[in-house]
């Protein structure tokens, strides 16, 4: 590991943490005693957004969390709960294992965590995912959530998805 205060190639390893997604190392250089960081993360395959009309898009992580965002806009959430959620959405993405991912999918998984967070900002984002056309319809989807039991498990929803990402190769939007 190359130091960025010296440039000397070496390195003592101070600290070791496990943060998730990788691993965190705290390095002193043996040359001019120096601190840094160094993340050591495995390369995961890039993810492809299938949109509504077919085209495909490189999944964008900051895309993900701004939609959340605004849902959550002026809501009392602590601090770090939106990134959490987009963290925990990413990490279903790829234990699905496929490259390919319908939008749907994605919209779902957002749903899903924005309804155990916040029902106000579930609400926010379901009016435009779903493209409520009037007070009606969203007054429907109000009471469904009103209405709705909590499972047991959140693997009935998870199952639901992950069945239909089963189905790719024959993937039509109407599917979902």
């Amino acid at each position: 590991m190359k130091c960025p205060f010296c440039g000397g190639t070496e390195s003592r390893v101070k600290d070791s943490r496990d943060i998730g997604d990788a691993i965190h190392r705290r390095r002193e250089c043996e040359q001019c005693k120096g601190r840094f960081s160094t993340y050591e993360r495995v390369e995961k395959f890039s993810l492809m957004v299938i949109k509504q009309d077919q085209r495909r898009e490189a999944f964008d992580r900051q895309k993900l969390y701004v939609g959340i965002r605004k849902a959550c806009e002026k809501r009392p959430l602590p601090a770090g709960e939106i990134e959490k959620a987009v963290e925990e959405i990413e990490q279903e993405l790829y234990r699905f294992g496929k490259q390919e991912i319908p939008s749907n999918v994605i919209g779902e998984l957002v749903m899903e965590h924005l309804r155990r967070m916040d029902k106000i900002a579930y609400i926010r984002f379901a009016s435009v995912y779903r493209s409520f056309g009037d007070v009606e319809t969203m007054f429907e989807e109000i009471q469904k959530l009103l209405n709705r039991e909590k499972p047991d498990s959140d693997s009935l929803n998870h199952l639901t998805v992950s069945d239909n990402l089963d189905d790719l190769d024959t993937y039509h939007p109407d599917d979902l």
